[in-house]
């Protein structure tokens, strides 16, 4: 017997200092522990650098990252007949904020030596002007969705 949907929580607070759900949302996928005061911290000062570095809104260069870095189509597993398929199908329009966070916040914590917030803002800036390794990724998932396209009468709805 399948399980019971999950609860989808609808609405997130929006951060202090620009007032948008988005950046709201961000900051927390940013968190560790609780902690949002550092997750905060290390965000604004993620903006500050965009901000010195490309001499404009840093609101609006984040907003052309976390476009740039959305994906419109993903692989998810089937098991048909006794195989399993990978089976591209579309991103549904929550999950594509969550998968453009990630990759951005996951390329800035795998560089080491510098600081979070600092490597943070070149991660933004390059996802801004569709270069880095959050946009990798996102063209690395519409390559395996495009070579798995023949499965795509495998879906169920």
């Amino acid at each position: 017997m399948r399980k019971r949907g999950a609860y989808k929580k609808i609405d997130s607070k929006p951060d202090f200092k620009y007032g948008r759900i988005d950046m709201g949302r961000f900051i927390n996928y940013i968190m560790l522990d609780g902690e949002k005061a550092v997750a905060e911290k290390i965000f604004y000062g993620a903006l500050e650098e965009v901000k010195k570095k490309t001499k404009s809104d840093p609101a609006k260069t984040f907003e052309d990252a976390m476009a740039n870095a959305t994906p419109m189509v993903e692989v998810v597993s089937r098991r048909v007949g006794g195989a399993n398929y990978q089976i591209p199908m579309e991103v549904r329009p929550e999950r594509k904020f969550f998968l453009a966070a990630h990759w951005i916040i996951n390329a800035a914590k795998s560089k080491k030596g510098k600081p979070m917030h600092k490597e943070l803002a070149e991660q933004i800036i390059a996802a801004s002007k569709n270069e880095g390794e959050a946009i990798k990724k996102k063209q690395d998932t519409h390559r395996v969705a495009e070579a798995n396209r023949a499965f795509a009468s495998f879906v169920r709805r």
